[in-house]
């Protein structure tokens, strides 16, 4: 396992906030040499501490103005009730995570819609017609006062 050390950890904060950021300028934001910074960003690669790069889209830029979590509970507590649920979410584009919890639910959901009448439409004709869907509990986003994934 990769040593997390205090070099390492502010690699981290600056390509979490910039996964664009030249070499060149990362290495000067945490006072190492290029070739140094370049060897210990290669290191977190290696090892899987860094598992990507990926851009951050605007939801507006793209039609999504309706963003809810959702609670969803099972009438059956199977696995392959489990894996059925998963498969048909995993298909579905509006559910842009889909998290097994521990609690009164099994799932919670983020999604993404352009708005609250499409939202219906997938309440109603996607989780709606699930086998084994007992409970559904929308809590829509109001706003995001801190969002690290931005």
């Amino acid at each position: 396992m990769t040593k997390i050390d205090e070099i390492n950890h502010k690699i981290l904060q600056e390509l979490s906030s910039d996964g664009r950021i030249s070499n060149l300028d990362l290495a000067a934001r945490v006072g190492l040499s290029p070739s140094a910074c370049l060897r210990r960003v290669q290191e977190l690669e290696r090892a899987g501490v860094i598992a990507g790069y990926r851009a951050v889209l605007n939801p507006a830029a793209l039609g999504i103005g309706f963003v809810a979590y959702m609670g969803v509970g099972l009438g059956e507590h199977t696995k392959a009730a489990q894996e059925r649920f998963e498969r048909a979410v995993a298909r579905a584009p509006e559910v842009v995570e889909c998290h097994n919890i521990t609690g009164t639910i099994e799932y919670l959901l983020r999604v993404e819609c352009a708005d609250l009448p499409s939202y219906k439409t997938f309440h109603t004709d996607v989780l709606g017609t699930l086998p084994h869907v007992n409970s559904i509990t929308t809590y829509v986003v109001m706003g995001s006062p801190k969002d690290l994934r931005a």
